[in-house]
């Protein structure tokens, strides 16, 4: 085991290197030929992106719709260059399909051109299109979807082209799907002139402010906060049993509140903490699924959650610091079972932790990296004061800078300045391009009307019954998250489920967070788990083998919304006794579960005693004095009988 153990040490502290990017390869070139001049270019309009996103995050922004479109816009560009046709990077050799993506780029700026020449004769428009109208909409979408294949992948394509194809041909579908032929003109307007469509929440969103939380998790990441969040997990966890894979839980959670992305919070932690868990014992299987549902779980996790969190507050009309709140104490029972169940397999595994010595110590990491955190609070003080989320992601960008200072190891110089702007806008692309076609998909379903047949579809199929639609909605979303960015997940079933969830009694924040949830857990549900597989990697492990692990870990990700729709006190709706008291069965519920799904609580757990305890998980679900008087009882119950097994073995 020692062996083991100095084998993991190694990459305690250091976070692996990114490979060179566009600005690293454009500095290290000593010639001037026409890659060369095409990476400038690409360095270029990243960091125009960035830059312009900052400055009408404070200063002052265009129009809406010619903000929407100008950052579209970029987002197209930018697209076309970071994923060239026919090559793999746009730092490889050129070849001739490279005119493809310049008259890509031609066509993006022209109707560019287009929509911000008159941009009041451009939506003054409705009910007088014309023929140009209609055709430069329909290449308009045709791009937004090749840039949407080239860099989120033929998924979300495939979904847009089938909503696309469903206005058209509503009459020749069956059940639910049928319906009257979209009119073209109608078509059109939703998707380009109306709020509806390619323009619409999740594209405003995003160009608004989500735009600058990316920045601002690029620039926190690159001064230091990435490896002191790791830092401060394994000195506070490593020595425990189980450590490292508890350093993975505590690290993916909190580096995820600034990452946002589940990938690239497998990547940026998982490089770290897959070799310390591999070292000390745990399967290389387990590793990777219990990195992947941490790294899942930081999307979840306030106060700085994806995208997807700024858009259902758009969607709700509400502050997202009323989100955040709420997606709170949920967030807490997602990783507090993860944790008791790394706990509860490195008991069974008889794993235990590093040793003291080789951790890194508590106060040094502090002095060196505290700092760090101030930006975090700043953003969370500014949303509490109800001031706007843009000025929250400016000023929190903002005091990243200026701490940075502080210390010479993360003080900025132009070069890392410039290197981060660019950084930050090849990020943005692709992000930008997903929520274009989220748009797409909301403009088909408003101007096809099938948002409402599937209401009454999903109600009459339940036959009006809770738990039959709540079941049916977590199908929908796991099917579509198996490859959809969450964000298109979530606005997808924002425009279709939702509204069904509301109307049969669920409370509207718990609805939306209920899409969110399943839209989230689907990067760890196979046969398409994205975090999963990525983790796998890392851990030069089985990858289906992994995603099923992962699942496992993962299951109180799909107890939890369950929960909060039967006692929305969890999301901070109604009294705070009955959200402590509700939160207290809840946690003691995710307890159970996890010990069940485990097979061990001090000792090996029979058949029995697993099934006690997952009844008693699923008691504890629906907040009540009978039922959890019953969950807590069938715990005592196999507490006591655990408890007389290892006084008999030990006799």
């Amino acid at each position: 085991m020692a062996e083991k153990t100095d084998q993991a040490v190694k990459y305690k502290v250091e976070l692996p290197e990114e490979p060179p990017g566009p600005f690293e390869f454009l500095m290290s070139q000593k010639e001037f030929n026409a890659l060369t001049l095409a990476i400038f270019f690409v360095v270029l309009v990243s960091i125009t992106f960035a830059l312009y996103q900052i400055f009408t995050g404070h200063f002052t922004q265009p129009r809406p719709q010619a903000h929407r479109s100008m950052h579209l816009a970029f987002a197209l560009i930018l697209t076309f260059m970071i994923f060239p046709l026919g090559r793999k990077s746009c730092q490889e050799k050129m070849n001739w399909l490279f005119l493809v993506d310049l008259l890509l780029i031609v066509l993006v700026i022209a109707i560019e051109c287009w929509i911000v020449w008159d941009l009041d004769a451009f939506l003054d428009k409705e009910g007088m299109l014309t023929r140009p109208d209609r055709i430069i909409t329909m290449i308009y979408i045709a791009i937004i979807l090749e840039a949407t294949r080239r860099s989120v992948g033929w998924p979300l394509v495939l979904v847009c082209l089938f909503f696309i194809f469903h206005a058209f041909y509503a009459p020749y579908f069956p059940g639910v799907l049928n319906g009257p032929a979209t009119p073209v003109d109608w078509f059109v307007e939703a998707q380009m002139i109306q709020s509806y469509g390619i323009f619409s929440i999740p594209i405003a969103v995003v160009s608004a402010y989500v735009a600058l939380f990316i920045i601002f998790s690029v620039v926190l990441s690159e001064t230091g906060a990435g490896k002191f969040f790791i830092d401060m997990a394994v000195a506070l966890m490593g020595w425990q049993a189980g450590g490292p894979a508890k350093t993975a839980v505590v690290a993916s959670s909190t580096f995820g509140t600034i990452s946002g992305s589940v990938v690239a919070n497998v990547v940026g932690t998982g490089s770290v903490t897959i070799p310390l868990m591999k070292g000390i014992g745990y399967p290389r299987t387990f590793a990777a699924a219990v990195e992947a549902c941490a790294s899942t779980g930081g999307q979840l996790m306030p106060p700085v959650m994806g995208a997807v969190a700024f858009v259902m507050a758009e969607f709700m009309g509400i502050p997202y610091i009323k989100v955040a709140a709420a997606a709170a104490i949920p967030a807490v029972l997602y990783y507090f079972s993860l944790f008791v169940q790394v706990h509860l397999e490195a008991k069974k595994l008889g794993l235990v932790g590093l040793p003291r010595d080789q951790l890194p110590k508590i106060w040094p990491v502090l002095k060196g990296g505290v700092h760090l955190l101030i930006p975090l609070f700043i953003i969370v003080w500014i949303l509490v004061k109800g001031m706007t989320p843009m000025k929250a992601g400016f000023w929190g960008l903002v005091s990243v800078f200026l701490l940075a200072f502080l210390k010479k190891s993360s003080r900025p110089n132009p070069y890392s300045f410039f290197k981060m702007m660019e950084r930050a806008g090849r990020i943005l692309a692709p992000v930008s391009v997903a929520c274009a076609s989220a748009g797409i998909i909301i403009g088909c379903v408003f101007a096809s009307g099938v948002g409402l047949r599937f209401s009454s579809f999903i109600i009459e199929i339940s036959r009006g019954y809770m738990l039959p639609a709540l079941f049916l909605t977590m199908i929908a979303c796991i099917i579509l998250g198996m490859g959809l960015t969450t964000t298109a997940v979530y606005v997808t079933v924002a425009a279709l489920i939702i509204p069904v969830l509301i109307k049969m009694g669920v409370v509207k924040i718990a609805a939306h967070m209920f899409a969110l949830y399943y839209g989230v857990i689907s990067m760890i549900t196979p046969p398409v788990a994205i975090g999963a597989y990525a983790a796998a990697g890392v851990a030069d492990a089985n990858p289906m083998r992994t995603g099923f692990v992962a699942w496992r870990l993962g299951i109180a990700g799909f107890i939890v919304p369950f929960m909060f729709v039967y006692a929305p006190e969890i999301l901070l709706e109604g009294s705070w006794i009955r959200t402590v008291s509700t939160s207290i069965t809840a946690l003691i519920g995710i307890f159970c579960l996890a010990s069940s799904v485990e097979g061990w609580l001090f000792t090996k757990e029979n058949v029995i005693q697993r099934l006690l305890l997952s009844i008693a998980a699923i008691t504890l679900i629906k907040p009540g004095l009978l039922t959890d008087s019953a969950g807590i009882g069938l715990l005592l119950l196999v507490i006591a009988w655990q408890k007389m097994q290892v006084r008999s073995m030990k006799s």
